[in-house]
């Protein structure tokens, strides 16, 4: 890991609290962000667009939630750079994710275009792993009227919110249609994907991504072995206050189904995720070295996730009979391969 990013890890935190603030602006544009290249949209002829900017500006600035941090820039007004904390209650809690954001020269009669930082990993069906972002808001995925882009009335407070809860959710793989695969497998991916942020964070939030981290590290690996051990539901880990500092899970059982697959991918998952939090210099003592898989004998039957379709946004289209076996196999290869596991 960079030291550099570690020196900022610090200057962000004063009094063990973080000041990073949700809302900044930023004098440049980093090279690394995805439309930095692109032509400018906005020029010193466009008032108009000019005029938008800061009045999203100041909505984002006013309205944005704790989980969901932005940073605009003054050399390209027209772009900007979101990190979205996953939510409690989804298999994607404590994951962060990464859009970068262009605004079009006719904004807002067209919707911006979001890149999804994927590092090149499948996390949802409404996100590709080549960043394509599929939502009805940005007119990516089909919907009504009322779901699609209002030039009059939708803002880009709403397109972060809307990807927070309709695609980072309880149940994302029925966001889409046709696709189905065990909600466990998530929560593999959010955590693998976790360590591939903080190895290379993107500009800007660098030492907020360490930060994070440092902070959430033992619930992220008490999380796992709760899930791989069958106690909890995947997504529903939480620790009192929500903080890293003791409790216990809630919503604990000896009854949920975990698959073997699963069990077997947190359980090679776990050291790695053990060595980065400590390139993080998180504090992580007390917590096992290793994901240690119980027998758990029961007699009762294995309650089974039930799936809320009212939830979604696509619940019209979901199939209802989903071949899973293949799916998952294939699903759990491919983070073998990205992980480099195979062999």
């Amino acid at each position: 890991m960079n030291p550099s990013h570690q020196k900022k890890a610090a200057k962000a935190m004063k009094g063990g609290k973080q000041i990073f603030k949700v809302f900044d602006i930023v004098s440049e544009v980093p090279d690394d962000h995805h439309y930095f290249s692109s032509p400018k949209s906005h020029s010193t002829t466009n008032r108009t667009l000019s005029k938008h900017v800061m009045k999203e500006w100041k909505i984002l600035e006013q309205n944005l939630p704790d989980s969901i941090y932005v940073r605009v820039y003054e050399n390209r007004i027209d772009l900007m750079r979101a990190v979205i904390v996953g939510a409690a209650g989804t298999p994607y809690h404590d994951g962060l994710f990464f859009f970068d954001i262009k605004l079009p020269s006719d904004y807002p009669n067209r919707p911006p275009e979001v890149y999804f930082h994927s590092f090149g990993y499948s996390l949802n069906p409404n996100l590709y792993h080549n960043g394509f972002v599929c939502l009805s808001l940005l007119n990516t995925w089909y919907g009504n009227s009322r779901q699609r882009w209002d030039p009059r009335a939708s803002t880009l407070l709403q397109v972060l919110v809307s990807i927070q809860a309709l695609v980072l959710n309880e149940q994302p793989f029925f966001n889409e249609p046709y696709v189905g695969v065990l909600l466990g497998l998530a929560h593999a991916f959010a955590q693998s994907k976790s360590r591939a942020t903080t190895s290379r964070p993107p500009k800007n939030f660098e030492a907020f991504v360490i930060q994070h981290f440092r902070t959430r590290s033992v619930a992220v690996l008490d999380s796992c072995r709760d899930y791989a051990n069958g106690r909890v539901w995947v997504g529903y880990y939480c620790r009192n206050g929500g903080g890293s500092d003791g409790g216990s899970s809630s919503l604990r059982s000896s009854n949920v189904s975990v698959s073997a697959n699963f069990r077997n991918t947190m359980v090679e998952l776990y050291p790695k995720l053990i060595q980065t939090f400590q390139y993080c210099r998180a504090d992580l003592q007390g917590t096992p070295n290793k994901l240690e898989l119980e027998v758990i004998i029961n007699e009762q039957p294995k309650k089974e996730q039930v799936i809320d379709r009212r939830n979604h946004e696509n619940k019209d289209e979901v199939q209802n009979n989903i071949t899973m076996g293949g799916i998952f196999k294939k699903a759990v290869d491919k983070i073998k391969t990205v992980l480099g596991w195979e062999g």
